[in-house]
């Protein structure tokens, strides 16, 4: 039998000056960067893309003090993914991305990627990495014998 497609997920990793964005496969499985935005022109971006790709959610970054508070930045993640909800229909989920920009570096870094490079880029990788995090719990929550209660 046949897996069932379930659709796009665009991941969106929000910053005060750029947005990054990163889309899944349709199954579901695997992210990619789809660069980034400016921040005032993102809300029109994502919706423009979600609706291209045929998206079936977006998942926005949460971004958590380390002692798991919110603090502002969270408060305009929430903002914002209302917005997006409000623009596309599109459910929208929120999601933890504490690191995701420093792990997002450290992987650059170490492909010995050039300051001005990893400038342009690392704003889509984080988004991957947040997103691929998401696909990632939602495939553990779909697998037999796990409990969709985490």
């Amino acid at each position: 039998m046949k897996d069932a497609v379930l659709g796009r997920i665009i991941g969106v990793d929000t910053g005060e000056k750029r947005v990054g964005l990163a889309i899944s496969d349709s199954l579901q499985v695997t992210s990619r960067p789809a660069g980034a935005v400016d921040a005032g022109i993102a809300a029109d971006r994502i919706a423009a893309l979600a609706a291209s790709e045929e998206a079936a959610e977006i998942v926005v970054g949460l971004p958590l003090n380390m002692d798991g508070s919110e603090g502002e930045s969270a408060r305009k993640a929430r903002e914002f993914a209302s917005l997006l909800e409000a623009r596309t229909s599109l459910p929208v989920a929120l999601w933890d991305e504490r690191l995701t920009s420093v792990q997002a570096e450290r992987l650059m870094i170490s492909a010995d990627m050039s300051r001005g490079k990893r400038k342009k880029k690392i704003d889509g990788l984080a988004a991957q990495l947040m997103l691929q995090s998401y696909l990632d719990s939602k495939a553990f929550r779909r697998a037999p014998g796990n409990s969709t209660d985490i």
